[in-house]
């Protein structure tokens, strides 16, 4: 199957039956041109992006829903209402495609509907926009849950939130400032025909005008350069690294804030921990990539070993903990339909384990930095209350605010402003052994 229509359906269809959209992405056939693979991620994204509002746009045309076996023509109509209403897809080309899909898929049966209501959805599409946007959730594309949750949380900033939720997201670029000056790169890129500007409040982090692809970015197989969101290129900074510390990298896949650990600080010596192995490959790739070496270990950060990294004290210890990941859906849409109102008890949970034993790890004098790409604070704010709680020798860092405003204990991103995705940090520093 090579057709990227049919590829971004079967990528839909595997979110809609509990996988991730990178995972489906990553299967896509290796073989398929560029251009081909670049408009099957695009409608990949977009549909989970859009699903909800266009699953309403659609619903509204349908006499009865379809039956279970025929989901993969439901998904259909939403690729080819995406093509119509949120793509540069020529609409008579878009209506050909999609019904041309029903033969492919062996469903033939289905053309004169699929095209029936792809047309009337053009036609009436003002007045069906009209019906299905006068419930917000709906119009953001949200499950009520989550929109409901996001209000609660941020209700004087919700509607920008939801708003930068919807957006396409940026390509940040970290560059390793002991390589090579912010400018001197920015210089590169335009040498190399590709618009970039500083941003404007992490000084390792340039903003591209156009996403392209890594192999064109000068230097990026030697280390120089790395995708990064601005947001996430924080946490480096707010560990306050100093040379010949023992740092712990917990949940470090896939490596991004490893190698950046690694690439502030002469002398470190960084331990990358992740609880999946496959995962933890790509931390030593990107390593590998930048000539950075650290110790790699397979474990759960919240079930510490008798021996190796378990037993081990660390001057500083990141948390990136798991979380609902609210905060990333501008570069993760699956997520709204992936994940679901009871998963953020659980969450919690295993994020308060994981705080406690990594606790239990970092030398006196050291400090502790938890972050979560969430939204909500549950799982950050409180999260962090909750264990101070319970933890009388520690006291919170007050972290400088460049961006982002005050959250309890820590400071909150959020996505969109100031380029960046929805990020949480809060800095503990241990002033006594209990």
């Amino acid at each position: 199957m090579d057709d990227p229509r049919l590829i971004a359906l079967g990528n839909v269809l595997a979110v809609l039956e509990g996988r991730s959209l990178d995972d489906a992405l990553a299967s896509m056939p290796a073989p398929l041109e560029e251009r081909d693979r670049a408009l099957a991620a695009e409608l990949s994204y977009g549909v989970c992006r859009w699903y909800r509002r266009l699953d309403a746009l659609v619903a509204g045309l349908l006499r009865k829903p379809f039956k279970r076996g025929d989901r993969d023509l439901h998904v259909l109509l939403l690729l080819g209402a995406y093509q119509l209403f949120y793509s540069r897809v020529p609409p008579h080309a878009a209506l050909s495609t999609t019904v041309e899909a029903t033969r492919a898929l062996g469903k033939g049966w289905a053309s004169k509907l699929v095209n029936g209501v792809l047309r009337r959805l053009q036609r009436e599409y003002e007045t069906l926009a009209r019906r299905v946007d006068a419930d917000e959730a709906v119009r953001h594309a949200q499950p009520d849950w989550l929109y409901q949750a996001i209000r609660a949380a941020w209700p004087q900033h919700f509607p920008r939130i939801l708003s930068a939720l919807q957006q396409r997201p940026t390509l940040t670029l970290r560059v390793d400032l002991n390589q090579v000056g912010r400018a001197d790169y920015l210089h590169q890129l335009t040498t190399a025909g590709i618009p970039a500007r500083a941003h404007a409040t992490v000084p390792s982090a340039l903003v591209l005008d156009s996403p392209v692809g890594v192999d064109r970015l000068p230097g990026f197989a030697q280390g120089l350069v790395s995708v990064q969101d601005a947001g996430a290129q924080l946490a480096g900074s707010f560990l306050d690294l100093q040379p010949g510390q023992r740092v712990l990298d917990a949940c470090a896949a896939p490596g991004g804030k490893t190698l950046d650990i690694l690439q502030r600080v002469p002398g470190l010596r960084v331990t990358a921990l992740d609880i999946d192995a496959g995962r933890l490959s790509r931390v030593a790739e990107n390593l590998t990539r930048a000539g950075c070496e650290a110790e790699l270990q397979v474990g759960d950060a919240s079930d510490l070993p008798d021996s190796g990294w378990g037993s081990g004290r660390y001057d500083r210890i990141l948390i990136d903990a798991p979380c609902t990941a609210t905060g990333v859906m501008r570069r993760h849409p699956d997520i709204r339909l992936l994940r679901r109102a009871d998963d953020v008890a659980a969450l919690v949970d295993r994020q308060a384990a994981i705080l406690d034993a990594m606790w239990s790890l970092l030398l006196p004098g050291g400090r502790l930095l938890y972050a979560s790409c969430s939204l909500l604070p549950a799982e950050n704010e409180q999260q962090v209350d909750a264990f101070c709680r319970r933890h009388e020798d520690m006291q919170a860092v007050e972290l400088p605010l460049t961006t982002g405003i005050r959250a309890g204990k820590g400071v909150q991103l959020l996505p969109g402003v100031d380029d960046t995705d929805g990020f949480f940090y809060a800095a503990l520093h241990r002033s006594r052994v209990p």
